[in-house]
C-alpha cells in the first residue's frame, strides 16, 4: 500500500495540504460531496492552477454565502488560531462588517461532536477528531484551560474546518494509511494579532510543534500555521528525509505569499518506506543507532500520584525520549519511586530543572550512555481484516522480530467487531 510523505519545504498550512493532495489525485467531487452532508454554512469550493516560481500548483478557494471569494493566505502568510482565521481576516481584531457569521467562536466540543455524529467513513472521523483534539489541547494549554472550555477562532472558522477534514477525505480518496513528513520549517519574525506582537511560530503552532523536528529557513513571515502543525501531530508517523521509498506521484499546493523560494506543500506518494534507524531514511526524531544519551535519576518518597503523573506528561512534551517510574527502597526501608529519564545531551540540563523544580527531589544524577537502535522496517500484510502494516526488526540484515502496528489492529479489531488478539495474531500470520 502507498504511504504519503509531506515535504514541507515551505511549511505546512491546511489549504495547502488539500491542494497538494487534489493535486496528487485525490477527486474533489468525492472531498466536496462529504463536506456538503455537513452541517456547514453554504460554500463553493474551487482548485485553481498557480505558478510558483515556475513550478505549477493547485491553489485552494472557499466562498461563504454572499461573501466575496476568500483566498486562502497561509503558508507564509498569517495567524494565530486565538483570535483570527486562517483565510484573509487576519492580523487584526475583526470588526462587525468583516465578519458576522456564528461559526468565528465556535467551541471545540461543538465541533467534535459534529464530526462524531456525522456520516463520514470512519478513517476520515478518526483522524479529524485527532487534528481537532490536538489543537484544542495546544489551545488548553495556552490559555490555562480544559480541551472542554476551548473556544476555537480561527481555527473554528469553517474554512478551517474545511481545510482539516477536506484533508482527511482526501487521504481517504488516495487510501493513505500511513503518513511521512520532512523537518518542519516555521518562519520568522513576528505577526501582529488581536492582543499584540507575538513572535513566530505563533503559541498555538509552537505547542503543537513540540517534539517535532524543525528545519531552518531564514524567512521572515509565518510559513507552518496552526492548522499545519495540527495535521503533522495527529497524523505523522515518522519525520525524515525521503530515503530510498520509490516515488510514485506528485503533488504541489501553493500558499498565498511570494518568497524567494517556491512556496509550495510538496506532497508524495511513494512506496516502499525505507528501513526506520539507517542513514538517509525515515526515522523515528532522536532514534539514531549508537546515539550518544544521557539517563537523570532522582529518587523521591513524598509525591502524590498526580503529582507523578504531571511530571511525566511535561517531561515527554518537552521532548524526553523515555520516562519511566519504578519502586524502590530508600533509607529507613522506606517505600519510593525512582524516576528515569531518557535524554539527548543537549536536552539533559533542561530536564534536570525540570526534575528539581517539578518534584521533592533534592538532586539528580547524569549518567552519559550510549543507545543502540536495530534498524526498522515497515511492511504491510493481508488479513481477513485487512492490510495491517508490520514493523520489523532487523539485525545485521535479517529479521529477527515482527510486531504488528497497534493503531492498525486496534481499528481493524473495531471495525470487524472481533477481539484484538484475532487480528494481531492473524498479522503475524503472514
Amino acid at each position: 500500500m502507498p504511504s504519503l510523505y509531506l515535504d514541507c519545504i515551505s511549511g505546512i498550512a491546511g489549504d495547502m495540504a488539500l491542494a497538494a493532495l487534489i493535486d496528487l489525485g485525490a477527486d474533489p467531487a468525492y472531498i466536496i460531496r462529504h463536506l456538503r452532508e455537513l452541517p456547514l454554512d453554504d460554500f463553493t469550493f474551487e482548485i485553481e492552477e498557480v505558478n510558483k516560481l515556475g513550478i505549477t500548483s493547485k491553489k485552494l478557494k472557499l466562498c461563504f454565502g454572499q461573501q466575496q471569494q476568500t483566498e486562502h493566505t497561509h503558508s507564509g502568510h498569517h495567524h494565530d488560531p486565538d483570535h483570527h482565521h486562517e483565510h484573509n481576516h487576519h492580523h487584526h481584531v475583526e470588526s462587525a462588517d468583516e465578519h458576522t457569521h456564528h461559526h468565528e467562536h465556535r467551541e471545540a466540543s461543538a465541533i467534535l461532536h459534529m464530526i462524531e455524529h456525522s456520516n463520514l467513513p470512519e478513517r476520515v472521523k478518526d483522524r479529524s477528531l485527532a487534528i481537532f483534539r490536538e489543537i484544542a489541547l495546544a489551545e488548553g494549554k495556552i490559555h490555562g484551560i480544559s480541551t472542554d472550555e476551548v473556544h476555537f477562532h480561527e481555527v473554528g472558522a469553517m474554512d478551517s474546518i474545511i481545510d482539516i477534514i477536506g484533508v482527511c477525505l482526501a487521504l481517504e480518496s488516495l487510501d493513505i494509511e500511513d503518513i511521512y513528513a520532512s523537518h518542519v520549517p516555521t518562519g520568522s519574525g513576528f505577526v501582529r494579532m488581536a492582543h499584540g506582537l507575538y513572535p513566530i511560530p505563533a503559541p498555538a503552532t509552537a505547542q503543537l510543534l513540540k517534539g517535532i523536528p524543525l528545519a531552518e529557513l531564514n524567512v521572515k513571515g509565518e510559513l507552518t500555521t496552526p492548522t499545519g502543525a495540527g495535521i503533522l501531530k495527529a497524523l505523522v508517523k515518522e519525520f525524515g528525509t525521503l530515503g530510498s521509498a520509490t516515488i510514485l506521484h506528485i503533488g504541489y499546493g501553493a500558499g498565498d505569499k511570494e518568497f524567494g523560494h517556491p512556496n509550495v506543500l510538496r506532497a508524495l506518494l511513494v512506496e516502499k518506506m525505507p528501513t526506520a534507524g539507517t542513514e538517509g531514511s525515515i526515522q523515528a526524531a532522536g532514534a539514531k543507532p549508537g546515539e550518544s544519551l544521557c539517563i537523570l535519576e532522582a529518587q523521591v518518597d513524598d509525591m502524590t500520584g498526580e503529582g507523578f503523573g504531571y511530571v511525566m506528561e511535561r517531561l515527554l512534551d518537552e521532548g524526553a525520549l523515555d520516562v519511566y517510574y519504578t519502586p524502590v527502597y530508600m533509607k529507613k526501608n522506606r517505600p519510593g519511586t525512582l524516576i528515569t529519564v531518557l535524554a539527548s545531551p543537549e536536552k539533559a540540563e533542561r530536564f534536570e530543572d525540570i526534575l528539581l523544580m517539578e518534584t521533592t527531589t533534592l538532586g539528580v544524577r547524569k549518567i552519559p550512555c550510549t543507545r543502540r537502535i536495530l534498524d526498522r522496517n515497515l511492511t504491510y500484510v493481508d488479513t481477513p481484516y485487512g492490510k495491517v502494516s508490520v514493523k520489523q526488526a532487523i539485525l545485521k540484515g535479517e529479521v529477527i522480530r515482527q510486531i504488528p502496528e497497534y493503531e492498525d489492529v486496534k481499528k481493524a479489531a473495531i471495525r470487524h467487531g472481533v477481539p484484538f488478539y484475532k487480528v494481531y495474531t492473524a498479522a503475524l500470520q503472514f
